[in-house]
């Protein structure tokens, strides 16, 4: 059996060169086409764009777009061997003869050709899926969007759609889960003007608690500060009992669960909830926002994790990525009740939204009391 060379780095003008293994299944692949011209019929549905080197994807256009020759012409005469390498010469001229000598070397077997470009649409599945992982953790987290819900919400829509065409062109598998620890979830967003909103919401749902009642798209965890959310718990207590709402009754309940501390205190508390601006609802879907966008970021990194594992199969992948993916489906439905929107989010990721723009808008830093934002810190 021919011995397998090493990997030739000058075809990698990268810093980061591509995984080792679907290096090999290329020149694999190469090699035997080179043998055999006639392997070309077993491919399916193998692209050029498929290979992770652009040299090899070169020479692979090459070879499709040349006739294959005759066989028997071809086991005695170079004659295709030297027009797919002057063809390819034209895109990558640092391809030499002696690399298509190398790739013939590398192939074990030309008959299994089929099963090297199977490897190889594997690992461009799992770069593609990647790319989509990283545009959505790049929108998700991109601060000039007009509106950066929709917008992120499109962008996990298109991933869904690349894993339903992916999951037609794998065969499913068992153990079909990734074996790949999901990594710690990104930080939430805790500068001064989420936390400013989450305050501003606790202050003005204070003064209008008739509007929790309504609020139900609205959960403890989607406050940055879990302090924040504690206490937006300790209104919403309040109203759905039908006890009285202010300051005084919502210090009560926040006593009886345990909030007051050394670094929140009482009048610390008071002076937090007691400073209203604008409507609950406001702020309510700012706070929401964030929230979409930070399980966005966060399931986006769960698959990128997935994919720079190369241990797992294309089926794991979509499998994983599929269920990293419904941990969006519940708050994207709490965000779709908020208000009606003026368009379909996916037609128009980049629509404003006119019923949050009528209700009143943020106020400047100095409205919040420095004393509250100590003690929430």
């Amino acid at each position: 059996m021919p011995t397998t060379p090493a990997p030739d780095e000058d075809l990698y003008p990268d810093d980061i060169p591509p995984p080792e293994a679907v290096h090999y299944a290329e020149q694999a692949l190469l090699g035997a086409l080179l043998l055999d011209p006639q392997q070309l019929k077993t491919l399916g549905t193998l692209k050029p764009e498929h290979f992770a080197n652009y040299s090899h994807s070169v020479l692979f256009t090459a070879m499709r777009t040349l006739p294959p020759p005759e066989p028997e012409a071809h086991a005695t005469e170079p004659v295709w061997l030297n027009s797919v390498l002057a063809a390819a010469r034209s895109e990558a001229p640092g391809l030499t003869a002696s690399y298509l000598h190398t790739l013939v070397h590398s192939c074990p077997r030309p008959e299994h050709a089929a099963s090297y470009a199977r490897m190889i649409r594997a690992d461009h599945a799992r770069r593609t899926l990647r790319m989509h992982a990283v545009r959505l953790a790049q929108t998700a987290t991109d601060p000039t969007l007009p509106n950066p819900a929709a917008t992120t919400l499109a962008q996990a829509d298109t991933l869904t759609r690349f894993l339903e065409e992916l999951a037609g062109q794998f065969a499913p598998h068992p153990g079909s889960l990734p074996k790949t620890p999901p990594p710690p979830a990104p930080p939430r967003d805790t500068r001064d003007e989420a936390l400013d909103e989450e305050r501003l919401l606790l202050a003005t749902a204070t003064a209008h608690p008739a509007a929790l009642k309504e609020m139900r798209w609205l959960q403890v965890d989607d406050f940055a500060h879990p302090l924040h959310g504690q206490l937006f718990q300790c209104l919403t207590a309040l109203a759905h009992r039908g006890d009285p709402v202010d300051p005084v009754t919502v210090l009560w309940e926040a006593q009886h669960r345990g909030l007051l501390t050394n670094h929140v205190t009482p009048a610390d508390l008071m002076t937090l909830v007691s400073m209203p601006a604008g409507s609950p609802e406001y702020w309510g879907e700012r706070i929401l926002q964030r929230a979409l966008l930070a399980q966005a970021h966060t399931i986006a990194s769960q698959i990128q994790a997935f994919t720079d594992d190369p241990a797992n199969t294309p089926h794991q992948l979509i499998t994983g990525s599929r269920r990293a993916l419904t941990n969006l489906t519940a708050i994207r439905a709490r965000w779709q009740r908020t208000t009606p929107k003026t368009a379909p989010a996916a037609a128009n990721p980049g629509a404003s939204r006119t019923p949050a723009a009528t209700r009143a808008g943020p106020l400047p830093r100095t409205t919040t009391p420095a004393t509250a934002t100590r003690a929430t810190r």
